[in-house]
Parts: C-alpha cells; sequence; structure tokens
C-alpha cells in the first residue's frame, strides 16, 4: 500500500515517542492498529463487494447469451417439426388416396399423345 521502509518506521516511532511522550505512545500505537486493521477490513470489504458486482454483472451476460442461444434451438426444432410434420401429412394423404382407389396407384400411365415430344404441356 505505501513504501515505507524500516528506517522511516523507526524516524516515525523516533519523533512519536519524543512528541507523545513514553507513557501515552503504546496506548496510542494500539489506536492507531485498531485504526488501520479497521481501514484495511474496509477496504477489503469494498473490494468484495466490487467483485462480486462484476461477478454478477458477468452472470447476467452469460445468462443472456444462454436465453438467446436456447431461443435459436427452439426455433431451429420448431421448424425441423413443422417440416417433418408436413411430410408427414403429405405421406397420409398419399397413402389415404391410394386406399380409396388401389387400381389408379398402380395402372400404367396413357403414353403422351403423338408430337407432344414426351414433355409435359407447359402451363
Amino acid at each position: 500500500m505505501f513504501d515505507i521502509g524500516f528506517s522511516e518506521l523507526m524516524v516515525i516511532a523516533l519523533v512519536g515517542l519524543i512528541v507523545i511522550g513514553p507513557e501515552k505512545l503504546p496506548r496510542v500505537a494500539r489506536t492507531v492498529g485498531h485504526l488501520l486493521g479497521r481501514a484495511q477490513r474496509y477496504v477489503a470489504d469494498v473490494k468484495a463487494d466490487i467483485q462480486r458486482e462484476i461477478q454478477l454483472e458477468e452472470l447476467k451476460k452469460m445468462q443472456a447469451e444462454i436465453e438467446a442461444q436456447a431461443k435459436s434451438v427452439e426455433a431451429q426444432v420448431n421448424e425441423q417439426m413443422r417440416k417433418v410434420e408436413a411430410d408427414l401429412n403429405a405421406s397420409i394423404l398419399g397413402a389415404k388416396n391410394e386406399a380409396a382407389d388401389p387400381d389408379a396407384a398402380h395402372a400404367p400411365k396413357p403414353p403422351p399423345p403423338p408430337g407432344a415430344g414426351g414433355l409435359p404441356p407447359a402451363a
């Protein structure tokens, strides 16, 4: 936090001993220690709160991304289901038509009229 070396601490202690006096110095040092401890705990609590907020924000972003991906997958599955349903309905309709007129399904198709070249008529 602060770049204070041993020599600076010794100078501060010597000045404190001279200014405060030897009787009050231990009590003042204890009080300063308690205040510094409180300040450090307060700073640690603020850091922890900030870290929790950052994590919460990241989780919210992740949740939004996952929800978007889930909606995309759901849309793809719904589209595939519609395609399969349409294919099944067409197959069922074809089977019903075949069951209603079994001879028409197996009867040979009539040959095209002469001069048509075997091509179906243009619409």
